[in-house]
């Protein structure tokens, strides 16, 4: 059944409702956890299987010690921010380790009081409803297109475009060689070959696969993970390469942000003359958990 006709369907039902009634069915269908069972399929049970997998491989925090500058970023403000990887653990996931003391969302604004403050979560990877917005809701028909991830980490990007998209191939650039083998990991013993290629490789070397790329994406890169004049290479890497016109580009957080972010940037990027931001529509509901302000974090550009 398609949109036009679900739409009148629910319509010619609404009709029929008691007046009396509507507002208590209209008010439970906006509410009621007994619709997210419609928001739930074998895609969504795959990810969850994956990230069961790669939960017992990593640390909590998802940090492998070889990142160091990315831990010493966090160690800087340690008391109000933590790393939690979205893709891992969702917001389920986090409650139940609340529950057994493993993790907490507040800190303690002055010890032995209960004075307490929200915690900052970091996330390096796209929860699996991020993904599903992203592939179903900001990205067109993928069908023969390739897709770049940009330091794609656990492969969630990847695996969301293989169960979500049609793309023809989708190609993971990956400086750590641990997460590199944990890519190859589920890529191996979830089928995915046939579409996911993982590269063990710096950005900057790798010019003719983002010129060919038809969409690139970048989530939290740079920041944590290099200093900032390899922010500064890395960021002219990108923009002098991906260049094929129309080609679209996705970021978190915006191109603007992390480039006025970067000590002496001085213009150093023309992005008006480089991209044009899409406007998207973060108004749309994925389930019970769909948190619009985290949607509001991914930005879409398409190349002039």
């Amino acid at each position: 059944m398609n949109f036009s006709t679900a739409k009148n369907e629910i319509i010619r039902l609404l009709s029929r409702v008691d007046v009396s009634e509507l507002p208590k069915l209209i008010k439970w269908m906006r509410n009621s956890e007994e619709l997210d069972d419609c928001f739930v399929d074998n895609e969504k049970v795959l990810l969850q299987s994956i990230a069961e997998d790669l939960r017992t491989c990593l640390p909590l925090d998802a940090m492998l010690p070889s990142e160091s500058l990315a831990i010493g970023k966090a160690q800087l403000n340690p008391e109000s921010t933590v790393h939690v990887d979205a893709f891992l653990y969702d917001e389920e996931t986090i409650d139940s380790l609340c529950e057994e003391g493993k993790m907490s969302r507040d800190y303690c604004l002055q010890c032995g009081s209960h004075r307490t403050a929200p915690l900052g979560f970091i996330s390096h990877s796209f929860s699996a409803l991020e993904l599903r917005f992203l592939f179903q809701h900001i990205l067109p028909d993928l069908t023969g297109r390739v897709l770049v991830d940009v330091g794609s980490r656990l492969g969630a990007v990847l695996y969301g475009g293989h169960l979500y998209s049609s793309a023809a191939q989708l190609v993971g650039v990956e400086i750590s060689a641990e997460f590199i083998q944990l890519q190859k990991m589920v890529v191996e013993k979830y089928g995915f070959t046939d579409r996911i290629q993982v590269t063990h490789a710096d950005i900057c070397t790798q010019a003719s696969l983002l010129q060919n790329a038809d969409v690139v994406v970048m989530n939290n890169v740079f920041e944590y993970f290099l200093e900032s004049k390899d922010q500064i290479r890395a960021w002219h890497c990108i923009s002098q390469n991906v260049r094929k016109k129309g080609a679209l580009l996705v970021t978190v957080p915006s191109v603007q942000e992390a480039i006025a972010a970067l000590p002496g940037n001085n213009g150093m990027i023309d992005i008006h003359e480089w991209l044009e931001e899409v406007p998207l529509n973060y108004d749309v509901y994925l389930g019970k958990d769909t948190d619009p302000d985290s949607f509001k974090q991914i930005h879409l550009y398409r190349v002039l």
